[in-house]
């Protein structure tokens, strides 16, 4: 990693920096248990290392993927054993990318919706507004999506 150095202890500032998350971010993942307490100074700062800095880009890149932090500590819990087979991993990410099939068909579904409203809409007064008459009356839905 360039421009850290092991033995050089890096404030919370800089870690937060380096990893592209804010300062509260890191403080909360100390206090659910995704990052280790830091070792204090004597004027009590937080102080990291460059496996700090791994672990806490580990962390975001999986929530910016939009892993859940129970799976996150799961997966940081692999990555401690790399003997360990990757299928526990594996079944982590399909899980994973089972729950996002299940959004992207959902926000079809609600997509497919709200076209339909707003096709059928923008004519004349609110009294007759497609828009308006199916958000009052769900059985005007399309009831495909349920």
């Amino acid at each position: 990693m360039k421009g850290l150095s092991s033995t050089k202890p890096l404030p919370i500032g800089t870690l937060a920096r380096t990893a592209g998350v804010k300062v509260p971010t890191i403080r909360y993942y100390e206090q659910i248990g995704l990052m280790n307490a830091a070792p204090r100074t004597e004027s009590n700062r937080r102080t990291y290392g460059a496996n700090d800095v791994r672990r806490l880009k580990f962390i975001r890149h999986a929530r910016d993927l939009g892993f859940e932090i129970e799976e996150i500590r799961q997966l940081l819990a692999l990555a401690g054993e790399p003997e360990r087979p990757c299928a526990d991993a594996d079944a982590i990410a399909r899980r994973h990318l089972g729950d996002i099939d299940g959004r992207i068909a959902r926000l079809t579904a609600l997509r497919g919706e709200i076209a339909r409203m707003v096709d059928c809409g923008g004519h004349g007064s609110i009294g007759q507004c497609r828009v308006i008459e199916v958000l009052a009356d769900h059985d005007l839905c399309d009831h495909a999506h349920h």
